[in-house]
């Protein structure tokens, strides 16, 4: 089916891998088809009622903990329809597709066997592998450094030689903030861009007036 000539082109949503010390691109990984809804839970950063200072009741400590949630379908049956034009669905099903989003929570293999030697040659402290920082893109107004929480996948067809040929996987993403980044680090300028293109964005939005809400002034 073809689709109307005038429609806009979709752009597509993914996660891009880059370098935290070059800023080099390392990897993009593509969604295949975006998913119906985001979800996004934002919890303040704030002095609890708890510590009992009714001076700090209003004060914010920090950009509030942003958390992503997204539902994405993989299908490689429009592929297996054409074997000879798909020769790598045909073979593997869409065991790539997986395998690229499930390595976003694995630590290199070679870095597993550097540390691993380190440790028998005697090594006192083997510092932990450093992953690429993950860029979470959903068009060119929210580019979010983010750190994944969870990951499900539910596989939900399979070829005759049990490749999963579809599934959906859920993903869990937290957003890094000035909190967690240092602050003249690349993922952080990422982070400050999305921030205040928020303050943007709100200073745009057209202010409400008193009576609207049934009042005339404040008591």
């Amino acid at each position: 089916m073809t689709s109307f000539p005038n429609s806009p082109r979709t752009l597509q949503g993914g996660i891009v891998l880059i370098d935290p010390d070059s800023s080099a691109v390392l990897r993009v990984i593509v969604l295949q088809y975006n998913p119906d809804t985001l979800t996004r839970t934002l919890q303040a950063k704030s002095i609890p009622p708890e510590a009992g200072d009714r001076l700090e009741a209003l004060r914010l400590t920090g950009p509030p903990v942003e958390t992503i949630k997204l539902d994405a379908e993989i299908d490689a049956t429009d592929q297996l329809e054409f074997p000879d034009a798909n020769p790598i669905a045909t073979q593997l099903g869409i065991h790539p597709q997986l395998a690229a989003l499930e390595t976003l929570v694995y630590p290199a293999s070679s870095q597993i066997q550097t540390n691993n030697t380190l440790a028998a040659s005697g090594t006192l402290e083997v510092v932990p592998a450093q992953a690429p920082l993950s860029l979470f893109v959903w068009s060119k107004n929210r580019i979010v450094p983010v750190l994944i929480t969870d990951f499900t996948i539910t596989e939900e067809a399979f070829d005759p030689s049990l490749n999963p040929v579809r599934a959906k996987v859920s993903l869990g993403m937290r957003v890094l903030t000035t909190n967690d980044l240092s602050f003249d680090s690349k993922a952080n300028g990422i982070y400050m861009a999305y921030f205040t293109q928020k303050e943007r964005f709100a200073s745009m939005n057209q202010p409400g007036a008193l009576a609207t809400l049934g009042i005339n002034r404040i008591p």
